[in-house]
Formats: C-alpha cells, structure tokens, sequence
C-alpha cells in the first residue's frame, strides 16, 4: 500500500484518539470524588461549605456570613466539591507518625490546607451522647473508626490542631460494606466548641480518611 494512503488510514484512528482524550481531560475531578465518603452528621468542615455553598458558591454574602468557609473556596475551590476524597493510600496505619501537627484536619493533604485553619468554623451543637453518620457512595466498609475529641481549653478559633490536643474517646469494630454506616459516642466533662476528630480505616484496601467536624457541646 503506497505510504500516503497509509497515512489518511490512520488518520481516523488519530482524531477518534485525540478526542477521546479531549473529553477524559475535560471531565470534572469531582468524578473521582464520587468513589468516597465523609463524615455528614456532625458535618466535616469540607462537607458543611459545600452543603452551605455549593449551589451558591459566588454570593459575595459567604465572606461575612460564612468566613471559614469563604477562605476555604478562595483557597481552592476543589476542596469542597470533592468533600468525599480526603484520602491517603498507604500510610500502613501510621495516622500519628505520618500527619505532622498542625495539618490534621486537611488529612496531611496539601491541597486542603484550608481546612486546618484556625477560626469561626460553623458548628454542630451536641448533647455528651450522640451519634457519628458516615455517608460512603461506594460502599467500602471499614476495618474501624477512630474517634477523638479537642482537649477542653483547646481554642479551635485561634489554634490548629495537633496530636497532643486530642483525647482519644473510642475505636469501633469493622462495618460492612454500606453506604450509611453510624455508631454511638458518649462524652462527658466537655462544653463549649471543640473539634471532632474522626478516622476512618477503608476495609477496600489500605486507605485513611481524617475529618475535622467543629461541634458545640451543649
């Protein structure tokens, strides 16, 4: 076959290819998102603005009425739309070793740092017993759920939260693969607003998630 045929045979296959990788590069990385979970009862921080804002993410009204969460948008705005993938692959259950203090609340993630910033973040109010609500889309069960809550005295409007202002309040059992999964937690001796600190080992393979949901212990 003479070579310039052989090219305009080709050719087709090209354009389909450079398409079709057009499109993948085009798709939102929210996509991706999709596959996770968080915290949504007491609301993580991530998942509060995007449940607050997400429609309304350009309401100039979000600075004043919503600071925290305004910073966080302007920050990076894929903070919030992918809410459900605040995730790290293989940290071999090395949670303290491997998040220095001061970025727990964006799971060590870079891109999240927003969330580790100290200020008026909108607040859950609780009673000393409540009940932790995990929404995961795709099911992944959890070998097990470590709770934590901020020391009393710890300021989570001034101060960002490190290892040494943790109490460690329980770590569950496995669940199996669902979406809704929710368990119990019973406190006492704290009051005012504090920083519920949660991880959540996926059973699907070795992936950790860390939220910071602020709570106002009533």
């Amino acid at each position: 076959m003479p070579p310039h045929a052989s090219d305009r045979s080709r050719r087709p296959a090209r354009v389909v290819f450079v398409v079709l990788a057009t499109m993948l590069a085009l798709l939102p990385f929210s996509g991706a998102a999709q596959a996770h979970g968080t915290i949504v009862n007491p609301a993580s921080r991530a998942y509060q603005c995007w449940q607050t804002w997400g429609s309304q993410h350009m309401n100039p009204a979000m600075q004043q009425q919503d600071p925290m969460c305004w910073q966080a948008f302007q920050a990076n705005p894929d903070t919030m739309w992918n809410w459900m993938s605040a995730l790290r692959d293989g940290l071999g259950r090395q949670y303290q070793a491997r998040t220095p203090d001061g970025q727990l609340c964006s799971n060590g993630l870079t891109r999240n740092d927003s969330l580790n910033q100290p200020g008026a973040w909108k607040r859950t109010n609780l009673s000393r017993n409540f009940t932790v609500q995990l929404y995961d889309q795709a099911s992944h069960g959890a070998d097990y759920f470590r709770v934590y809550v901020s020391k009393q005295g710890f300021d989570p409007a001034t101060q960002r939260l490190g290892w040494g202002n943790l109490d460690f309040l329980t770590q569950t059992g496995r669940y199996a693969p669902a979406q809704n999964i929710s368990f119990d937690i019973s406190t006492s001796g704290y009051t005012g607003h504090h920083i519920l600190f949660v991880i959540w080992q996926a059973s699907h393979q070795d992936q950790a998630y860390m939220w910071c949901s602020d709570v106002n212990f009533v």
